[in-house]
């Protein structure tokens, strides 16, 4: 066998890297081009510089701080149980470099910060990587727990708006009772148990069970492991976060003020649970997508706010966003200073 052919045949290729890193980009661009077209710049700005209070962003930027602050340290209780021992300050700082790297490749500040501690820890990346994903997936079931909860509580709000459109609601209802959608995923279904059980040994599909297996014992660990107590209130609290984050924005404009006085705290949680949601859309740091969940959200509760058009509704969320992103980059440079500054030092004390 020759070896150069082996290694030529295993290295990853141009589709797999384009899928990887240029999909999510060109999602990106495409969303903020949607976003920005027949957007009046010289508007945006105007009703940025008329009507924001600015206080009240940046509350909502040390409320961001916080948040990494509670992620690294629900993630050490997770890196404590499998034995990987690190200190609070180095687990912070791989949490911002984590969201710092997504602005930039999507999805590899993951891959980044399991690499960061394991190789800062000397621990098996296996090991903390498996840890990230029980991390990562703990977020995806709160998520769905907070959607489910929100929109029970804003089905009024949401009929309302279907009544408003009913194109729109007949176009769900429609996809809704389809049989040739519940058809095609009962097809899917059947389809896949059908190829698991017809090629138990086929290698992707060996991965993809070794995959699955890994999750579910990852996320499985939660439920047993020391300090499981103080993971559940840092989640609720993490989450907390997040939502108060948005909330306190909400203060910022005149008209999304208006929008909690007249339709409440469940108006927020909508726009929560839908920006919630655009996260999983693959993009740079969820530039895009989630200015367009933000926009729709504010657009079921605009009706009886006449201020509140979609190019207030375009300002709003493009002023959110982008002070979250300069606030990431500065996060990210501060940890790679950090980061140089301690490889110094940890350098040093090996020598000595």
């Amino acid at each position: 066998m020759n070896p150069s052919k082996t290694e030529t045949s295993t290295k990853p290729g141009w589709l797999s890297y384009l899928l990887k890193y240029g999909v999510p980009l060109i999602i990106s661009v495409g969303l903020c081009y949607l976003l920005f077209t027949g957007v009046n710049f010289k508007e945006m700005l105007d009703i940025i510089k008329h009507n924001c209070d600015f206080r009240w962003i940046a509350l909502a930027l040390v409320i961001s701080i916080f948040s990494h602050v509670v992620r690294a340290m629900r993630w050490r209780i997770q890196l404590n149980a499998i034995g990987v021992r690190c200190p609070l300050w180095i687990v912070v700082l791989s949490i911002f470099g984590t969201y710092a790297v997504n602005l930039v490749l999507p999805r590899l500040g993951e891959l980044w910060r399991t690499g960061y501690i394991a190789h800062r820890q000397r621990a098996p990346f296996d090991t903390v990587f498996g840890s990230m994903v029980a991390d990562r997936l703990s977020d995806t079931v709160t998520v769905l727990l907070i959607t489910a909860v929100t929109f029970i509580f804003a089905g009024p709000s949401l009929t309302a708006y279907m009544q408003q459109n009913p194109e729109s609601y007949m176009k769900i209802v429609n996809l809704c009772t389809s049989p040739w959608l519940w058809g095609t995923v009962a097809l899917a279904v059947i389809a896949t148990v059908y190829i698991f059980r017809r090629y138990p040994q086929n290698p992707l599909l060996v991965k993809i069970k070794g995959f699955m297996s890994g999750l579910w014992k990852g996320f499985a660990a939660v439920g047993t492991m020391p300090g499981r107590g103080r993971w559940v209130l840092l989640t609720l609290l993490l989450w907390g976060c997040y939502f108060t984050q948005l909330y306190v924005c909400f203060y910022s404009f005149p008209a999304t003020t208006e929008v909690i006085a007249r339709y409440g705290i469940i108006a927020v949680a909508v726009c929560f649970v839908l920006s919630s949601i655009s996260m999983g859309v693959p993009s740079n740091g969820g530039i895009g997508p989630w200015q367009w969940a933000v926009i729709f959200g504010l657009s079921m509760y605009s009706s009886g706010i006449p201020e509140l058009t979609r190019g207030y509704a375009t300002s709003f969320a493009n002023l959110v966003m982008g002070t979250q992103t300069l606030l990431l980059i500065l996060l990210g440079l501060f940890t790679f200073i950090c980061i140089s500054l301690d490889k110094k030092r940890v350098k040093q004390h090996d020598k000595a």
